[in-house]
């Protein structure tokens, strides 16, 4: 089957060139070989144009919150990369930017030889400005293919405001689309030929080193960024990837319904950093769990209602993680490819909005500055445990990270000030920041997808969590050891 048109966007009004020498695949937040309708959709055209496959995968140097941390992630998974294409019959072309701006006109002098570019569609961060740049330079056609979920984004036609509102949609659209999955393997069927690059391009552009691409650390401390964010020990790379979904669906899927609240359970699928820089595809973890279940789509349930259990037909910690996965992650991508301005403050529902200037001027029992909390200094415990976590791993426990944000929020001294620290510290530290998910996460603590609750002070109507009350419902115990500070108990 062809890649679902409604996956395909045309980003410049340009022909396709029959008469150039390949298909260029610029690959830039799928960053995989299976499961990825960008690639495909690029093969395909290779096969009809009788062309060979040019997979680009760039680096650039000055992204913001460029680190040791986010490009030793994004290196190992284009090691991976290249060991994959090395005998698909692809002319696989890893570049890494030693100095800013090095990669400019890297992808113009690519495309002036391409057939067509194919890349891939995300809704935030840089990319989407990046790509429609892209596109008006180009003097050949430019697609940019959606593998962000299982729902393809332009399907939703519209933001929505509530989970439930989202299921709905969900639950009456996704049958369809379940039915027009990505292939696990697009490169299967024999490609024509192999590419060759122009030297002047391999010479001025020089493919990535091996030990840039095992994200050595001299090789990282030669290049201008951020050193003083380390790698994560949580290794990159579709093979990881690979490991960590095996090893949810064989442990933590049972367990994942009660079990993924609580730290000491050890139940979450630690998926998330690998679905934000596109080295596992959610069809994957959706086919590797669905294969576990024994599921078919016969077993979906009827109607459209919105349920959160019941309607997949599966077990409950299956239904509890895919309304993760399905659910509040689209819903968070939904929000970003509808909504401009998905990371500003005044997004926030007007309910939120008018709450929390009411109580901004409320008194605080304490008060943080942006250092304090960076370094885990506070007087809470528990809350330094999950900042220490997001320093020296990259990621905080999934219930944790929601406490995390709540209580950055009481102890700002304003509403703005509090959004500014979790988007500083989350976009700087965590290997799935600059997500829409996780951005979805912070601007939930603020009363984005929630409705109002009873009023308190501080969070007006806003929900309201606290880390005492944290501590009676969780297992604890072993995570506070592990992530405990010096001199505490």
């Amino acid at each position: 089957m062809p890649v679902p048109k409604i996956r395909i966007r045309a980003v410049n009004d340009r022909q396709i060139k029959p008469e150039g020498s390949y298909v260029l695949y610029w690959m830039t937040s799928a960053r995989r070989t299976a499961y990825n309708y960008g690639l495909e959709r690029a093969a395909d055209m290779c096969r009809q144009l009788d062309k060979p496959l040019v997979v680009l995968e760039a680096l650039r140097v000055d992204y913001p919150y460029a680190s040791d941390r986010l490009h030793a992630f994004i290196l190992q998974g284009m090691a991976d990369n290249q060991e994959a294409f090395k005998d698909k019959g692809v002319r696989y072309h890893p570049f890494v930017e030693r100095a800013p701006g090095e990669g400019k006109g890297l992808l113009q002098a690519m495309a002036a030889e391409a057939c067509l570019v194919v890349t891939d569609q995300f809704p935030a961060f840089f990319l989407p400005r990046m790509v429609d740049a892209a596109g008006a330079k180009l003097n050949v056609r430019l697609e940019a293919v959606d593998s962000c979920g299982l729902l393809p984004m332009c399907a939703g036609g519209h933001e929505y405001k509530t989970a439930q509102s989202f299921r709905r949609i969900l639950q009456r659209l996704l049958p369809v689309h379940l039915a027009e999955p990505p292939q696990a393997d697009p490169l299967a069927a024999e490609l024509p030929g192999k590419a060759r690059l122009a030297g002047e391009i391999t010479q001025r552009w020089t493919p990535a080193t091996p030990a840039l691409l095992a994200a050595s650390p001299q090789a990282l401390a030669g290049l201008p960024m951020d050193h003083e964010v380390a790698p994560s020990p949580i290794p990159g790379g579709p093979v990881a990837a690979g490991k960590c979904l095996a090893r949810f669906v064989e442990d933590g899927r049972l367990r994942y319904a009660d079990g993924c609240r609580h730290p000491d359970a050890n139940a979450t699928s630690g998926l998330s950093p690998y679905l934000h820089f596109g080295h596992i595809s959610p069809h994957q973890a959706f086919t590797e769990v669905a294969e576990a279940e024994g599921w078919s789509p016969d077993r979906l349930g009827s109607g459209a209602q919105g349920r959160r259990e019941g309607w997949w037909g599966m077990s409950p910690g299956a239904e509890a993680f895919l309304d993760q996965l399905v659910t509040w992650r689209e819903l968070g991508y939904n929000f970003c490819k509808y909504r401009p301005d998905y990371d500003r403050y005044a997004s926030l529902p007007e309910w939120a909005v008018e709450t929390l200037h009411q109580h901004a001027e409320d008194e605080r029992s304490y008060v943080y500055g942006r250092e304090i909390l960076r370094r885990a200094q506070t007087h809470d415990t528990l809350w330094n445990a999950a900042q220490r976590q997001l320093l020296r791993e990259g990621v905080i426990q999934n219930y944790l990270r929601m406490l995390w944000g709540k209580n950055i929020l009481a102890w700002s001294s304003s509403p703005k000030l509090a959004l500014a620290a979790m988007l500083e510290l989350n976009d700087r530290y965590a290997l799935d920041g600059r997500d829409p998910n996780s951005i979805s996460g912070i601007f939930w603590v603020l009363g984005r997808f929630d409705h109002p609750w009873p009023e308190r002070p501080v969070f007006g109507k806003v929900r309201y969590m606290t880390s005492a009350n944290t501590r009676r419902k969780l297992r604890l115990k072993e995570y506070l050891e592990r992530y405990k500070g010096k001199g505490e108990a």
